[in-house]
């Protein structure tokens, strides 16, 4: 097992996870009640990281991310260092890479609620916010919480977003996905394996807990 590797991994897969939550909190609730001309474009750039390869979603945020692009330029102003080849850069590029994953199952979630519900908290005096608390986030839980475990999966087993906006640092940027790649080249089979497995057991949890929680909330509401 690459310890460092994995290390790297469980990093990138919380920060990404924390960081992800509250936007797509906002974001999804935002594209479930809003009611504008630009949603559909809104939902498909939101969307794109999922068709795009990952290839070619990490080589433009390479390209971003450079000093010779405005963003790139930006940051190293800032922090006085480039994103590509850092822990930061493959966090910022995870963030884009699993934006869908965040806010999708939240909007499908928020778009469940009847809006009468929410007609009703008013007509009882509850403000906006306290409606959100009190009413509309315990019925959006099991999204949320699908939310969360589908990034975090998505992020440990990312590959080649990350390779190309971070290479193979270790203890930087060397990602569990990536040392699987390498003890694959390696000839080392056992090796990979190992690791292999582990993923494949978190991605098993991960889709049992969001289909456990959506036969939960179908049977709560009688469907």
């Amino acid at each position: 097992m690459d310890w460092p590797a994995l290390g790297v991994s469980l990093r990138l897969a919380a920060l990404t996870s924390l960081l992800l939550i509250p936007l797509g909190l906002w974001l999804g609730r935002t594209l479930a009640l809003a009611r504008f001309r630009a949603r559909p474009l809104c939902e498909a750039l939101v969307a794109l990281p999922l068709v795009m390869p990952p290839t070619v979603l990490g080589f433009y945020l390479m390209q971003g991310f450079g000093r010779e692009a405005p963003f790139g330029a930006f940051w190293a102003s800032l922090t006085g260092t480039t994103l590509n080849f850092t822990f930061s850069g493959i966090l910022l590029a995870s963030l884009v890479a699993n934006l869908p994953f965040a806010v999708q199952p939240i909007q499908r979630a928020f778009e469940g609620i009847p809006g009468n519900l929410r007609e009703a908290a008013w007509c009882c005096g509850l403000s906006p916010w306290q409606t959100l608390w009190r009413i509309e986030l315990p019925l959006a839980w099991p999204g949320l919480v699908s939310a969360l475990a589908l990034t975090f999966a998505h992020t440990l087993g990312e590959f080649g977003v990350i390779l190309m906006v971070g290479g193979a640092i270790d203890g930087e940027t060397r990602t569990l996905a990536i040392a699987i790649y390498d003890r694959v080249q390696a000839f080392d089979e056992q090796g990979a394996a190992l690791m292999s497995a582990m993923l494949l057991l978190v991605s098993f949890v991960t889709i049992g807990v969001v289909y456990g929680l959506s036969g939960r909330s179908r049977r709560r509401h009688g469907r």
